[in-house]
C-alpha cells in the first residue's frame, strides 16, 4: 500500500489551516495546532553575550532552537548575533517571557514580534491621487519613460514630449498601472545633469502626461527641487534611487507634497559585510529619515536597488532572497528590466534581454515584489498576470473564477 508522502510548502497560517481542514480536523484543533505549522528563522544582530544567552535558553526551553557564536558562550566576545529557529507557536511563547528579562530584552521581544507581524501581514493600501494600490491583491506594473539622451537601454527620448506621450499611452493601453518619468540616466558611468537641465527635460513631459493619462505619473529623481516642481506639475509619486539620502531636502519635500515615495537602496562601491543585512539596515535608516520628516508609513515603498552598488552575484542574491524585505512591512518595488546582470548571465546585449527580464520579473513576484518596473510593458503584463495566478490566492480565484 502506498501512503503517498509529500513535503508541503505552507507560507501562511491560512494555508496551514486549509490543509488541516482538508484532512477534516476538528475546528478547535486547527486553532490550537496551526501555529505549529509555520516555521521562521529569525536573526537578531549585535546582542551582548549575557542577553544572547538568555534569549537562547528561553527559546530552547520552549521547544525551539537558537544559535549564538561559540566565543559568546564563554564570554570572550563583545557582541554576537542570534539565530532563532522555531514555529509561530514558539515565538508566541518566547516573546512574553523575554518581556520580563533584563538587558533591554523587552525591546528585543517587541522587535521580534513586529518583524514577524510585518513579514506575514498585508501591507495595506497606498493612495496615489485618485488611484488606490491594494498591496497583496496583485502585482502592479510601472512603465519606464526616459527623457534622457543616454539611457542604458537605448530608449531615451531626449525630452521629446510628443514621443514620450505616445510611448506612455501605449504602455497604459498595454496594462501599465504607473508611468515613471526620468530625466537623468542612472546607469554606471552616467554623466550627471544639473537640476535646471533635469527640470527642463522632465517638467513638460510630466505636465502633459498627467493631463492625458488615466494612471498616476511618478518622477524618477533624487533631487528635491526636481521632485517639488514635478509634483506641482502633476506627478503623484517620487522614485528616489538614493533612498532620501543624497539630497538632504528630499524627505522634507516629499512630506510636504504628501505623495508616495519609492526609497531605493544604493551605495558607492560594492563592498558588503552581509549583503541582505546591509541592504535591510540601510532601508530601515531611509524609513527613519522619511518618518522623521513626516512622511506617512503608508506612503513608503521600498526597493532593494537591483543593479545599483552591487555585483552580478549580489543582484542574483537580492532576487533570490527578496522575500526577506517583507520584514519591513512595506510594499516592494523591483526593477530588473534589461539590466546588465541579465546580459552577463545570458551573454546578450540590451536589445535581447526580454526573456531574461521575464524570468526575473516572475521570480521577483514569487519572492514578494508588489511592483515591477519595466520597459517592455505588454510582455511583462502577461508575465505578471500569469505569476499572480500562481502566487496570489485572491488573484488566482479571480482568474480561475
Amino acid at each position: 500500500m502506498s501512503v503517498n508522502p509529500r513535503v508541503l510548502r505552507l507560507n501562511s497560517l491560512d494555508e496551514v489551516k486549509a490543509e488541516m481542514r482538508r484532512i477534516g480536523a476538528d475546528r478547535s484543533g486547527i486553532d490550537i495546532m496551526s501555529a505549529k505549522g509555520l516555521f521562521f528563522a529569525v536573526k537578531i544582530e549585535g546582542l551582548r553575550p549575557p542577553a544572547a544567552n538568555i534569549v537562547k535558553q528561553e527559546m530552547l526551553s520552549r521547544g525551539g532552537d537558537a544559535t549564538i557564536s561559540r566565543s559568546a558562550c564563554v564570554g570572550t566576545e563583545t557582541l554576537t548575533d542570534v539565530l532563532l529557529l522555531g514555529t509561530i507557536g514558539h515565538y508566541r511563547r518566547l516573546c512574553p517571557k523575554l518581556q520580563m528579562q533584563p538587558f533591554k530584552l523587552a525591546a528585543v521581544a517587541a522587535e521580534i514580534e513586529r518583524a514577524l507581524c510585518q513579514y506575514s501581514d498585508s501591507r495595506g493600501t497606498t493612495r496615489c491621487r485618485d488611484t488606490v494600490f491594494d498591496w497583496g491583491t496583485r502585482t502592479y506594473v510601472m512603465g519606464i519613460v526616459n527623457v534622457t539622451p543616454d539611457s542604458f537601454s537605448g530608449d531615451g527620448l531626449r525630452g521629446d514630449v510628443e514621443a514620450a506621450l505616445a510611448q506612455a499611452r501605449r504602455m497604459v493601453d498595454e496594462g501599465a498601472d504607473i508611468i515613471d518619468v526620468g530625466g537623468e540616466s542612472t546607469r554606471p558611468g552616467h554623466t550627471p545633469v544639473s537640476t535646471e537641465d533635469e527640470i527642463e527635460r522632465v517638467l513638460p513631459v510630466v505636465e502633459r502626461l498627467t493631463k492625458e493619462l488615466p494612471v498616476p505619473v511618478s518622477v524618477d529623481t533624487y533631487k528635491a527641487d526636481v521632485a517639488e516642481r514635478a509634483v506641482r506639475a502633476g506627478a503623484s509619486m517620487v522614485n528616489d534611487v538614493w533612498g532620501l539620502l543624497r539630497d538632504p531636502e528630499m524627505a522634507r519635500a516629499v512630506a510636504l507634497a504628501q505623495v508616495p515615495v519609492v526609497i531605493m537602496h544604493n551605495q558607492e562601491g560594492t563592498k558588503y559585510n552581509d549583503l541582505m543585512a546591509d541592504i535591510t539596515r540601510s532601508l530601515r535608516h531611509s524609513i527613519e529619515v522619511a518618518s522623521a520628516a513626516g512622511i506617512r508609513p503608508e506612503n513608503i515603498i521600498i526597493d532593494p536597488g537591483f543593479g545599483f552598488g552591487k555585483t552580478k552575484d549580489d543582484n542574483l542574491q537580492v532576487l533570490a532572497q527578496l522575500e526577506e524585505l517583507k520584514v519591513m512591512g512595506r510594499p516592494i518595488l523591483m526593477g530588473t528590466s534589461r539590466k546588465s546582470t541579465i546580459g552577463y548571465v545570458l551573454d546578450l546585449p540590451v536589445a535581447k534581454r526580454l526573456e531574461g527580464t521575464a524570468a526575473t520579473v516572475a521570480l521577483a513576484i514569487a519572492n514578494g515584489a508588489d511592483i515591477v518596473r519595466v520597459h517592455d510593458v505588454k510582455e511583462m503584463v502577461r508575465v505578471v498576470r500569469m505569476s499572480d495566478a500562481v502566487v496570489r490566492p485572491r488573484w488566482r480565484e479571480r482568474s480561475l473564477g
